[in-house]
């Protein structure tokens, strides 16, 4: 804390507590920190609480657990400022082992490669807990995760709106000796995956459910390929259940592909609701009147 404090002396310095047993709030209270405790637990209560609560014009947001770069936060803060930017992600670089385990690495890749090819390529480190932000990202964010999830969230909101977003590569540290990390990385690892694949059904119906559409269009067709092969040679239909099964699975794809189009049209609207609330603020950089600050 006192790193970050030297790095942005004119910075206000929140710290949130969610439910810890150890000496978190007294050190930071110490440290003249201002503490808001969260009663439910996971990362992204925390986060938005956070941003319910606070009103700045640009966003610092780090993990506590002293392993991000203060010294880097300028940079991040200056990037975002000068370029009119709406978030800025630090990119973890470590030789640490420890810092940055390989099975975390690994997962960071994998889902980072799953989101860009359903949202676009623009991050490499989407799950980085050291960010900046705008005030008119972190006004126009819903917050519906509850827990490590949440980076997810942060990374689509940006892609969806198509915000202006950058990458600045910032070093990365083994956590201080005593310090337990609460991620976990099969449990959480899942969890990621499971909001990826919720964000994609309500960001992106149309294409989610085209999928239902393929796989029952597919395999209707499938087996109905022989009952017509028997049907012209015979000018009978002997298995029946076969082809009420076939009538059956060319319907539910009609009915998916019924789903995914009223709900595109539904999300198009959420989506400019989103954007109307973005706008309602000035971008990085400049006053309400327009003018650079």
């Amino acid at each position: 804390m006192n790193d970050f404090r030297a790095a942005l002396p004119e910075a206000e310095i929140y710290v949130f507590d969610n439910n810890s047993s150890d000496d978190t709030i007294k050190v930071a209270r110490d440290a003249g920190a201002r503490v808001r405790q969260v009663a439910y637990q996971g990362k992204g209560n925390v986060i938005r609480r956070m941003f319910a609560d606070i009103d700045a014009d640009v966003y610092v947001l780090v993990d506590g657990d002293d392993t991000y770069d203060a010294a880097a936060a300028p940079k991040l803060v200056d990037r975002l400022v000068s370029e009119a930017l709406d978030m800025v992600v630090a990119r973890r670089q470590s030789s640490e082992q420890e810092a940055y385990r390989l099975g975390h690495r690994f997962g960071n890749v994998v889902l980072t490669r799953f989101v860009a090819s359903i949202f676009g390529r623009t991050f490499t480190d989407m799950l980085s807990g050291y960010r900046v932000f705008s005030r008119r990202y972190v006004k126009s964010f819903p917050a519906h995760s509850k827990g490590f999830e949440t980076e997810t969230e942060l990374t689509v909101h940006a892609l969806e709106l198509r915000m202006p977003v950058a990458e600045v590569v910032t070093n990365y540290k083994s956590r201080p000796e005593g310090s337990i990390s609460k991620l976990n990385t099969y449990r959480d690892g899942f969890r990621i995956l499971s909001m990826i694949v919720k964000l994609f059904r309500a960001e992106r119906p149309l294409a989610f459910y085209s999928i239902g559409v393929v796989v029952c269009a597919l395999a209707s067709i499938v087996m109905a390929v022989p009952l017509f092969q028997t049907y012209f040679a015979t000018g009978l239909v002997p298995r029946l259940p076969t082809a009420v099964l076939c009538a059956a699975l060319m319907i539910f794809g009609a009915l998916f592909l019924v789903c995914g189009i009223v709900l595109d049209t539904v999300t198009h609207g959420r989506a400019e609701v989103k954007r109307l609330a973005y706008l309602a603020h000035p971008a990085s950089g400049e006053r309400a009147d327009g003018r650079e600050e």
